[in-house]
């Protein structure tokens, strides 16, 4: 999706900023036509001639620079605005955020935010405390509502010497989001014209109007599954219980609560082309629901727990033609033997088995390793979340 394209690389001032020459370099071997526009705090960090040695454009800076005839320059930010596929910030400083999410335009990277006609991809990149700031969430927030695309930052060792989120995501991930948003506009794949459901994260049974059981799921697997879906084509919704994870704009949300809420739904998408069952659906339910709150010194040590709907093997047992079912099942131990058996007791096409035994997988975490299984194979991937679900998509639908 990159070939081809055109795109205008925003530098802002932060340490990450040397990253940018490398993340250009990556957007040119794949087949696009780059230009550069930076702030003027970014010249701090990496020089003017670097960015236009590289890209073979002039580097766009200020909007009256005082060596170029301002007929040649003021509408330069309209132009570009024009030209442009797609326009990615990366590293953006809390500063550019606020200004963009202010509609303030005092330098050519922000005027040209305004005049762009095609998608922006931003890239937060901060010390971790200044991510967590509520002024940075909430103009990040704006920013999301106003349609820009956000891609969260990574976390680990900053430049401030701290442990934290606010690195500039790997080049790798960048194109990767890139080509995903520029799908998203073409929408042509081997899902073009169907429809795909996807559940995600967990559900809650409530034992009274304040506690209840539940799960850690964060849905991150499901949402990063869903996105796939939508890169291939898919018209995908998304049915997902209680989680904090940004929206991917053209995707379907139903929110959720409990697994009987799920299975309602359920019934009402069980005729999509694809199904993909990712939600951490819990397995007991209280036996009795107490409309009030349950005092301490009136409680029983012991909770009864009935089963609740098994929707899985029902959407086995109603599996319809030429549909393709795929389930999750997360295991402590004999992972491929009990998730084959789950692949045939509930008539399922392919199963995504993982663990929780490894470190730094599994429930909210961003990476994760699984190995997918049908009938005739399995086949093992690690990675980011979002990675590995792109590679399952591709591996079923042979994209």
């Amino acid at each position: 999706m990159l070939s081809d394209k055109r795109i205008i690389l925003g530098v802002t001032g932060g340490i990450a900023a040397y990253k940018a020459a490398f993340l250009l370099r990556a957007f040119q071997k794949a087949g696009a036509e780059v230009r550069v526009t930076m702030t003027p705090a970014a010249h701090r960090f990496v020089g003017v001639d670097t960015f236009a040695s590289l890209s073979k454009h002039p580097v766009a800076t200020h909007i009256f620079p005082e060596n170029q005839a301002a007929a040649d320059s003021w509408t330069q930010h309209i132009e570009w605005g024009e030209w442009a596929d797609l326009f990615i910030i990366a590293p953006c400083t809390a500063n550019t955020i606020a200004k963009i999410a202010g509609g303030i335009s005092d330098n050519m990277l922000t005027s040209t935010v305004l005049a762009a006609r095609c998608p922006l991809l931003i890239c937060p990149t901060m010390d971790g405390e200044m991510y967590r700031a509520p002024a940075v969430k909430r103009n990040i927030q704006t920013l999301r509502d106003d349609g820009y695309h956000i891609l969260e930052p990574e976390e680990g060792y900053l430049a401030s010497g701290l442990e934290g989120k606010g690195r500039l995501p790997e080049t790798e991930d960048i194109l990767d989001e890139s080509s995903a948003i520029l799908t998203r506009t073409v929408s042509e794949g081997p899902l073009s014209g169907k429809k795909v459901v996807v559940t995600a994260g967990p559900t809650r049974e409530f034992i009274d109007p304040i506690r209840f059981i539940s799960n850690p799921s964060s849905g991150k697997m499901g949402f990063a599954m869903a996105d796939a879906a939508q890169q291939l084509g898919g018209e995908v919704t998304v049915i997902h219980g209680p989680v904090q994870l940004p929206k991917t704009e053209g995707i379907n949300y139903i929110g959720i609560t409990s697994t009987a809420d799920l299975f309602e739904e359920m019934k009402h998408h069980a005729d999509a082309d694809v199904i993909i069952m990712a939600a951490a659906v819990s397995d007991f339910t209280p036996a009795d629901y107490h409309g009030q709150k349950v005092k301490k010194d009136e409680a029983k040590e012991t909770l009864h727990l009935q089963s609740t709907q098994d929707i899985l093997q029902w959407l086995g047992q109603h599996k319809q033609e030429a549909q393709t079912l795929i389930g999750f099942a997360m295991e402590t131990e004999d992972l491929v033997k009990n998730a084959r058996q789950k692949l045939k007791k509930k008539n399922l096409d392919w199963i995504i088995a993982n663990t929780i035994s490894a470190e730094n997988v599994g429930f909210e975490s961003d990476s994760n390793t699984v190995t997918v299984i049908n009938k005739q194979s399995t086949e093992s991937f690690a990675g980011s979340k979002k990675k590995i679900a792109q590679k399952i998509l591709a591996l079923i639908f042979k994209a």
